[in-house]
């Protein structure tokens, strides 16, 4: 067994979109946070994305993102046909020095995009087709419901200080940092 099938590098992922679904609406930008379980940051990857043919955006996101003008042009900027982003990130996660493993908050959010532009653009997912979600985590460590399970429950010492700006490459560093602070934890108990 090579120490890459025994080592997981925890992806932390975030995306930005322009409606609930993939298909009928677009993801417009995404990144990754190559963590070790140690918090050692071992690379990122971020794209922002052409929108797909024949998508659009839904009224309701549309509507989110005028509140949040400069995080939709930092989605808007430099964008590349999703075909040439997902090869390159996938590329990118099997270069990586370890088993990738799907992180997000929420999980089933991000990696519904996620999995979905990988399988339509490359026809294959690094991941499998599963995903770690810090939310259900936090339920576990907090021992509360998973509704009650939020950031705002979360005790301080699990965040770093650095900002959550709805811009794809912060808020995976972000959710990394707080990711590692919790799996550390868990290991220390």
């Amino acid at each position: 067994m090579s120490d890459k099938s025994r080592t997981e590098i925890y992806i932390s992922t975030d995306v930005e979109v322009d409606g609930p679904i993939p298909g009928p609406h677009s993801m417009l930008s995404f990144a990754s946070a190559a963590y070790g379980a140690d918090k050692v940051l071992h690379g990122t990857f971020s794209a922002n994305l052409e929108v797909l043919p024949g998508a659009s955006g839904h009224p309701d996101t549309l509507a989110w993102w005028r509140q949040h003008p400069q995080a939709w042009e930092a989605s808007r900027t430099n964008q590349q046909p999703p075909q040439s982003a997902m090869s390159d990130y996938v590329a990118w996660l099997e270069s990586l020095p370890g088993l990738p493993v799907f992180v997000g908050y929420p999980a089933a959010f991000d990696f519904m995009f996620v999995y979905w532009y990988m399988m339509r653009f490359v026809g294959r997912s690094p991941f499998s087709f599963s995903a770690l979600d810090i939310k259900t985590m936090a339920m576990v460590l907090l021992r509360r419901d998973y509704r009650r399970s939020t950031k705002s429950a979360m005790p301080r010492r699990w965040f770093d200080d650095v900002p959550h700006r709805h811009v794809a490459l912060d808020d995976a560093l972000e959710q990394g940092a707080l990711f590692c602070n919790m799996l550390r934890e868990s290991r220390e108990r």
